[in-house]
């Protein structure tokens, strides 16, 4: 830990499971002085301060923004281009020189929204998106060790210098993260196939089975592959709206190009093909053994 804290007052917008995380991290390790609360309730931003997360509830959006050194936007996205809109005037050399970061998992329309909202003041917004998460949500669920060695993506723009790249980098470092970094295209691009399309399968089975007359029985019997597949159909329904309609183009080829291989294997299935599905399943599980243990191994190693 360094001498004195690397950030003075940090403001978090959304102080559930990812920005309450993001706060009790920086926190545990000692790296800020304050933590500014911001959200759409009263009632959760006290229980975030009653645990410890945040320090202040937030009141005047442009006082705490110009005395700020980060602002972590930590809420859906659908919600980014109305807080943009609150604090750019408050950004920039007319302000406190706050850097500003976010925690989406699209990142092209929240650039394209801080291109026409934060205008000048573009250079100070470096996007960000943490991978890491859990099914719950809310204050509760925050914990200082959510980001513990996981992935953080940083999408610099053009505009953004090296400095602040850095000092984003920095923050979520001693979040005990792994930064790494993608250009926004490249970024919605990956996470539409590996992150945003299972969780749309597995909204989607959930709701269809929860929809048929014997529901009740078939959640009866279901089991641990039934669990694990559908784990993620727990999460925040609002969130994963607006990722899903943020990032819908991409998720849109995603999508089809699933729907041509269930079309493969339904087509195999038809006709008793039994060579053919092996084959498919065959190279799915070579694929997901090969994946599981490089990512133990890069574990164990960092």
């Amino acid at each position: 830990m360094s001498a004195s804290p690397e950030f003075g007052r940090v403001v978090v917008f959304g102080a559930g499971l990812i920005g309450g995380s993001f706060a009790l991290a920086l926190k545990a390790a000692g790296q800020a002085e304050e933590i500014v609360g911001f959200g759409r309730s009263v009632a959760t931003l006290t229980q975030a301060m009653n645990l410890g997360i945040i320090d202040r509830i937030g009141v005047n959006a442009g006082q705490e923004i110009a005395g700020a050194s980060l602002v972590l936007l930590a809420t859906p996205v659908g919600q980014i281009p109305r807080i943009m809109e609150r604090i750019a005037p408050y950004l920039g050399e007319k302000g406190g020189g706050a850097l500003v970061t976010d925690a989406c998992s699209t990142k092209t329309g929240v650039v394209e929204a801080a291109r026409g909202l934060l205008g000048e003041n573009i250079g100070c917004f470096v996007p960000a998106h943490p991978i890491a998460g859990a099914e719950n949500s809310g204050a509760l669920a925050a914990r200082a060790d959510l980001y513990r060695e996981k992935r953080v993506v940083l999408t610099p723009l053009p505009e953004n210098s090296a400095l602040d790249v850095a000092r984003v980098r920095s923050a979520w470092e001693w979040c005990g993260a792994r930064v790494c970094e993608l250009t926004h295209e490249r970024h919605d691009g990956v996470f539409a196939a590996v992150s945003h399309l299972p969780h749309l399968l597995s909204f989607a089975l959930v709701h269809e089975l929860a929809g048929r007359e014997n529901s009740e029985e078939l959640f009866g019997f279901a089991a641990g592959g039934f669990r694990d597949f559908t784990r993620i159909a727990a999460s925040h329904p609002e969130m994963w709206r607006d990722i899903c309609l943020s990032n819908r183009e991409a998720l849109l080829g995603e999508l089809d190009c699933y729907f041509a291989r269930l079309e493969y294997l339904r087509f195999a299935l038809d006709q008793g093909d039994g060579e053919a599905l092996e084959r498919v399943f065959g190279a799915a599980r070579a694929a997901r053994c090969a994946w599981v243990d490089s990512a133990c191994f890069e574990q164990k190693n960092d």
